[in-house]
């Protein structure tokens, strides 16, 4: 029979109303079909690990996947039903106007596993390459695991100190150049560290003085005595320079000042002094030695406010963190290899890895929350870490022998290693996040208007 006109558009709109509501859907049922074999048969279903595959998985077959980790690890998933069936006890409700309906959110229509699956935020795949990208021979640089022997400037030259001389090689053109040199008074180079400007280079020697030197003019500004043995360790702050040496103290003295001036004199370790880092903020020095001992200072006081003793080896490797206040890490010898972090605010540890090998050096990015760390003996590699996961990035291998030194570029992208193969290679290891992009309107008010 039909129906008349007026009874047809009455049960239309009586149906629409009703399916608004109850979010009704023709969803047929195939039951006997075997859809987790089907899905793994299925074209393109070989990346167990995307995010579409894990959707498609909760969706389909019921599981309840909502990580990436958890797709990789479910290989064989068995769907509990064969049936196609609106899974209306996974859906997310609210309590809207008194009644249940469902949430308007941009995932309202898929299961609530599937929501959290789709609000990660899949970090993008880095590249790394293996191999350096430029290799210079570095002959009669020192196989010595208590040196600093090269440093990068922020006008991008390159110092570096190999026997008695200290020679500037200029990433921009290339050109090699000796800034000094030292054969005539059989004086080695032992430590080389630029002052921030990028102009003013300071030397440390092994009769135990400091020259000063102009970069620009190759002329000796300033020579500063006071230690009784190498100097090892250098470290700028601001016209301020703190010098470690083997005779176990740290001078700082202003380099406009007389040779002879000393501002202060810092005794704590019991043996060499190897390692000297300045806080970004230049609240706190830290100080490594080779008596294991983990020293922090800051100004005006004349005992250090904390000595970590956990480390079982020569301490090194010093850097701050240049995203969290406070925030030092240090690394271990051989005896030891472990990367340690710490907070100077409370003067705790944080946290704490066994590398495997003997730390060298360590350096933190400036624009990612990565840090490198270079190493000798058993694993003469370059490796880079997640912080705070401290997962490895990446591991760098191309020294013959351990590395021992390292510094980064003005652009915090690049490093440089030297490694007692007598070679320097150069890296590629961080990246720089790019800004957000901001949409562009003419009601903004940067927006150009005609």
């Amino acid at each position: 029979m039909f129906q008349p006109e007026y009874e047809r558009r009455l049960l239309q709109e009586s149906v629409g109303d009703n399916r608004e509501q109850l979010d009704l859907r023709c969803i047929p049922t195939r039951a006997g079909n075997q859809w987790a074999r089907n899905f793994a048969l299925a074209p393109g279903s070989s990346s167990e690990n995307s995010a579409y595959a894990c959707l498609l998985r909760n969706e389909f077959l019921d599981t309840k996947i909502t990580s990436l980790d958890q797709c990789k690890q479910s290989t064989n998933v068995q769907a509990q039903t064969g049936d196609f069936k609106v899974r209306e006890e996974n859906r997310v409700y609210g309590f809207a106007n008194g009644g249940l309906s469902p949430l308007r959110t941009p995932f309202a229509n898929v299961s609530e596993c599937s929501q959290r699956l789709l609000s990660i935020s899949k970090r993008p795949t880095r590249r790394f390459p293996r191999l350096p990208f430029k290799i210079l021979d570095a002959p009669e640089l020192q196989n010595d695991f208590y040196l600093n022997l090269i440093d990068w400037s922020s006008e991008s030259s390159l110092v570096v100190g190999l026997g008695c001389s200290a020679y500037l090689w200029s990433a921009v053109s290339g050109q090699v150049t000796r800034l000094c040199d030292f054969s005539q008074e059989d004086n080695l180079v032992t430590a080389v560290s630029w002052h921030g400007g990028g102009r003013q280079v300071a030397i440390g020697t092994l009769s135990g003085h400091v020259s000063i030197w102009d970069a620009e003019k190759q002329k000796e500004l300033n020579r500063l005595d006071g230690h009784l043995g190498r100097v090892t360790a250098l470290a700028w702050r601001g016209n301020s320079l703190a010098s470690g040496s083997r005779d176990r103290s740290i001078l700082e003295r202003d380099v406009r000042c007389p040779p002879t001036h000393i501002t202060r004199c810092l005794r704590g370790h019991k043996h060499e002094v190897c390692g000297l880092q300045w806080s970004p903020n230049q609240r706190y020095l830290a100080s490594g030695g080779n008596d294991n001992r983990l020293l922090v200072w800051t100004e005006n006081w004349p005992e250090p406010i904390y000595a970590f003793v956990q480390h079982k080896a020569v301490v090194k490797a010093l850097a701050w963190s240049p995203h969290k206040s406070g925030l030092l890490a240090s690394g271990g010898g051989t005896a030891d290899r472990c990367l340690r972090f710490w907070n100077v605010l409370n003067g705790k540890p944080v946290q704490c890895i066994d590398t495997g090998a003997q730390i060298s050096n360590l350096a933190w990015a400036r624009e990612s929350a990565e840090l490198v760390t270079t190493h000798g003996q058993a694993l003469p590699q370059v490796i880079v870490w997640r912080y705070p996961s401290l997962k490895q990035v990446v591991r760098l291998s191309g020294h013959t022998q351990r590395v021992l030194y390292l510094a980064v570029s003005p652009d915090s992208e690049s490093i440089v290693t030297g490694g007692a193969d007598e070679t320097l290679r150069f890296w590629t290891v961080f990246s720089k996040q790019k800004p957000p992009k901001v949409p562009s309107s003419v009601l903004s008010l940067y927006q150009c208007m005609r």
